[in-house]
C-alpha cells in the first residue's frame, strides 16, 4: 500500500459503444477488467470500492450501489460520498487500465485546498482519473437537481487543480471493441 486513502472504480456505465459490458470483459490475466482494476488499486490504496448500478461481478469486492436512478458519473460520485465517510477519494474509470501508480502518485503530490485534483492530457480533461473531495458535493447535488450530469462542467464550477500530463497513452479509455483488442495486445 502506498496511499492511506480510498479509491473507487467507476464500473456502472452502459458500455453502449463497446456493445457489451466492458467492466466484465477479461483483462490482464483476470476474469474481468473490474477485477484487474480492483487488484491493481488494492496494491496502492488502503481501501478500494467499486461504484456500480448492481452487483454483476463474480469476484469479491466492496460495492457502492448508486442511490439514484439516473446513470452518470455524477450520480456515482454523489452516491459514493453519501455511502462513505471519507473526506477525499481517488476515482478511476474501469476502462482506463493503463493508469498506474506513477500517475496516481503524481496526482497526490498536488495538495492544497482544492475540491478536486484531476489529470489533464493533450486530448483534454480526464474527469474519471483524479482526487475528489467532499467539499464539492453541495455543488454536485445542485448539478443533479438541474439534471446536468457533465463532470467537466462540475469541475469548472468548483476549485479544481488540473495536473498536466504530456501524453495520452496511460489515459486510454477502452470504449470501442478495436480499442479493447489493441489493449489486450499491449504489455501490461
Amino acid at each position: 500500500m502506498l496511499i492511506n486513502s480510498t479509491a473507487v472504480i467507476f464500473a456502472g456505465g452502459k458500455s453502449s459503444r463497446m456493445g457489451e459490458d466492458k467492466s466484465l470483459l477479461p483483462f490482464g490475466g483476470f476474469e474481468s477488467m473490474s477485477e484487474y482494476q480492483y487488484h491493481k488499486l488494492s496494491q496502492i490504496f488502503a481501501d478500494v470500492y467499486i461504484s456500480c448500478k448492481n452487483n454483476k461481478f463474480d469476484f469479491s469486492a466492496p460495492l457502492i450501489i448508486d442511490n439514484y436512478a439516473q446513470s452518470s458519473p455524477l450520480v456515482g460520485l454523489i452516491s459514493i460520498f453519501e455511502h462513505l465517510e471519507s473526506e477525499e477519494l481517488f476515482i478511476l474509470s474501469v476502462d482506463a487500465p493503463f493508469v498506474d501508480k506513477e500517475v496516481i502518485s503524481r496526482l497526490y503530490q498536488h495538495q492544497g485546498t482544492y475540491d478536486a485534483i484531476i489529470a489533464q492530457t493533450p486530448s483534454g480533461t480526464q474527469p474519471l482519473c483524479g482526487i475528489y473531495r467532499r467539499t464539492l458535493i453541495p455543488t454536485a447535488k445542485e448539478f443533479l437537481a438541474q439534471d446536468n450530469h457533465k463532470l467537466n462542467f462540475l469541475l469548472r464550477s468548483v476549485h479544481t487543480h488540473f495536473v498536466e500530463f504530456q501524453n495520452d497513452d496511460k489515459f486510454s479509455n477502452l470504449n470501442h471493441p478495436h480499442e479493447y483488442q489493441k489493449a489486450l495486445n499491449a504489455n501490461i
